[in-house]
């Protein structure tokens, strides 16, 4: 990524201000204001997230936010209540709270001397979850957003639940806000009352994974922030962007096909990243491409971005599998409408002899995967890392029931969603599916393509689950995660079905035996022709960004994932470290500018005996530290996981030490019952 230095607009920049709330609760604020605001006021940009604008995302917000203040947009970063610098208390994801405030947050920048009246708001991740959620509640002022890395469905597909399988994820992101909620404000910044502040928060530290493993169907709580619930409500202008190797790629093409507003997509190769730090590569002129539909929104000039196509994705080429792609090979293609009537779903029929064009006679297949199916499967959401990606699907594929196609005699393009078609019986009322499309070269490797979960007692929708009658016959629907994808010719299809997939997602209380049928089991590909439209794309331009803050990296720390087998325990025990130095402790560096040394590490376990599900655990190390001269804190959290037949079982432990000194602890243990889980 390119770094540019000179700008249209000369701009400056205010550490921190607070803005007032109706209830006397106070957010704090960094603002990157034009100068030319001081003569003539400009849009302004929100953003808003929990991890601490002081430090947490001080790295890319600066290159992004100086950026858009340089081009004639006023550009204010907020912590939300209860984090970073902010008063108050966070007590949960996207509450009614969080969203009122955004909304009051959004009327004061209107009202300031510097803003037009004008707001857009952009995000990543929260941030972008939270610019779908307040355009819902339609604030006059908020003309424009972009949510990168968001969903309209917080049960179906975000962080906690997929197919009504619970995620690991519920625990490792759990864990991790409840970490960055327990970091002190800086006292540079709010004086004297920093160790007051700090202890009002410790107090009323939340267990968070506790929280969402209470609502194991999708009730009311999360009903509540998924804008799926009713559409209609967001009117303004959205710009929706993820990457395929994002957990949240789905919800692009869902919220463009359902939308009615204003509206535009892009998927590239990226993870959990902005576009223009995109890795997988290539990342591309994202911020230029943003400034575009802000000056047609905000400043209604021609940028002529309204009558390109809505849907723009990359189509990855097929590549030897790995667990970390620099660049993924591919190209961008576009569709005018979505859903495409261009494109016209093929089925494979399930048989003996794999996937057929014509329906086979009638077969019975089992399959009872070991615990350890889905060891290749890499994370459920990528950040760029390496060890992130799906690796070859071997090791996992002969766990799995697997029927491959006749080598493909031509390229095969597809975009969208694989649908995938069973009729099944099981020997136990609970049970669960893992269904995976795999790309098998002629050397046979096995590269996965997409995937999906399903929890089999919710076949019927995640409202109202039901137990399944052994021996009975159920016809189940899989769709698998959309993708933009190129099979050539030589290769063959498979799809891979087993009855769990562990450590991505957590397993079902007695192994299962399944049976699937043949005939009546099918695979739908979204196949896709070539358009017009893709070779008359306008490439992007390159990355640029603005610059970032100065950094100096005091102690190196390493990401590394490991896979032991214990022959004793006959344990295999799947572990993730994350900025992690040599010695054990975390990585260490300083933003030099003020003078803050921060610190985070993270250890993942991932425990499971092949055929015992009540094995199952996961277990998190965390810790934080910030400091400055005499000012030294940190943060130690520990969260644990295992379960039996009818309960999950968690357990927590917070410390905070100022220097040397214990300031607070608290340990959390909860028993919660599964419910057709």
């Amino acid at each position: 990524m390119q770094t540019v230095t000179r700008f249209p607009h000369a701009l400056r920049e205010i550490e921190h201000c607070w803005i007032p709330l109706g209830d006397g609760c106070r957010l704090a604020a960094r603002l990157w204001i034009p100068q030319i605001a001081e003569q003539k006021p400009v849009p302004a940009l929100l953003e808003v997230n929990p991890y601490g604008k002081r430090s947490g995302t001080r790295e890319r917000d600066e290159p992004m936010h100086r950026y858009f203040a340089g081009h004639g947009y006023a550009a204010v970063r907020v912590d939300l209540r209860g984090t970073g610098e902010s008063e108050g208390s966070l007590r949960d994801e996207y509450s009614e709270q969080e969203q009122h405030d955004c909304v009051q947050v959004i009327a004061w920048i209107a009202a300031q001397p510097w803003c037009d009246g004008a707001v857009g708001m952009i995000g990543k991740s929260w941030g972008g979850f939270s610019a779908l959620q307040v355009a819902a509640l339609q604030p006059p002022q908020l003309k424009a957003i972009i949510a990168v890395c968001a969903s309209d469905d917080r049960y179906a597909d975000d962080a906690h639940f997929m197919g009504g399988c619970l995620l690991n994820e519920n625990l490792t992101w759990g864990a991790l806000l409840f970490t960055l909620h327990a970091q002190p404000p800086d006292p540079k910044l709010v004086g004297e009352a920093w160790r007051g502040l700090w202890l009002r928060r410790l107090e009323k530290s939340v267990f968070f994974p506790e929280i969402w493993l209470r609502h194991q169907r999708r009730d009311a709580y999360w009903r509540r922030g998924s804008v799926c619930e009713d559409y209609g409500r967001i009117r303004c202008p959205v710009y929706l962007v993820s990457g395929w190797a994002d957990g949240y790629s789905n919800a692009v093409p869902r919220l463009l096909a359902r939308l009615s507003c204003p509206r535009k997509g892009m998927v590239g190769p990226w993870a959990h990243v902005y576009p223009h730090e995109g890795v997988p590569g290539p990342a591309i002129g994202f911020l230029q491409e943003s400034l575009r539909w802000w000056d047609h929104w905000l400043k209604g000039k021609a940028t002529e971005i309204m009558k390109e196509p809505l849907f723009r994705a990359w189509l990855q080429e097929s590549v030897p599998p790995r667990d970390f792609y620099k660049v993924r090979p591919g190209h961008w293609v576009a569709e005018r409408g979505w859903p495409s009537s261009r494109i016209e779903m093929l089925r494979f029929y399930l048989g003996s002899s794999g996937l057929l064009r014509s329906p086979p006679d009638k077969r019975e297949f089992k399959i009872r995967s070991p615990l350890v199916s889905g060891l290749a499967g890499g994370s459920w959401c990528a950040f760029g890392l390496e060890g992130e990606m799906p690796g070859d699907q071997r090791r996992d594929d002969a766990g799995s029931l697997c029927f491959d196609s006749m080598p493909l005699q031509s390229r095969l393009e597809i975009l969208g969603a694989p649908r995938v078609v069973l009729e099944l019986a099981s020997d136990q009322p609970l049970g669960q599916i893992a269904v995976r499309l795999n790309d098998i070269a002629a050397d046979g490797t096995s590269a996965r393509v997409s995937y999906g979960l399903l929890n089999l007692t919710h076949r019927d929708g995640h409202r109202w689950p039901a137990p399944l009658e052994p021996g009975r016959r159920y016809r189940v629907e899989v769709n698998l995660n959309d993708i933009a994808y190129a099979f050539p010719p030589g290769h063959r299809l498979r799809l891979a079905v087993s009855t769990g997939y562990w450590p991505i997602a957590w397993p079902s209380p007695l192994p299962v035996t399944l049976a699937v049928f043949s005939g009546p089991s099918f695979l739908e590909l979204p196949n896709r022709t070539p358009s017009r439209d893709d070779k008359e794309l306008a490439p992007f331009p390159e990355a640029i960004a603005a610059v970032g803050p100065d950094q100096t990296d005091l102690r190196p720390g390493l990401s590394r994932r490991t896979v032991e087998n214990d022959p004793f325990t006959g344990e295999t025990v799947y572990t993730v470290a994350t900025d992690l130095a040599e010695d054990e402790s975390p990585a260490l560096w300083r933003f030099d500018q003020i003078d803050l040394i921060c610190g985070h590490s993270i250890v993942e376990r991932f425990i499971v005996r092949e055929n015992d599900p009540w094995s199952a655990r996961t277990e998190i190390l965390q810790e934080i530290v910030m400091c400055r001269g005499t000012w030294q804190t940190s943060i130690s959290t520990r969260v644990l996981m295992t379960c039996d037949r009818e309960f999950f079982h968690l357990e927590a432990d917070l410390v905070t030490r100022e220097g040397h000194e214990e300031i607070f602890s608290r340990s959390w243990t909860r028993r919660i019952r599964r419910h057709y889980l």
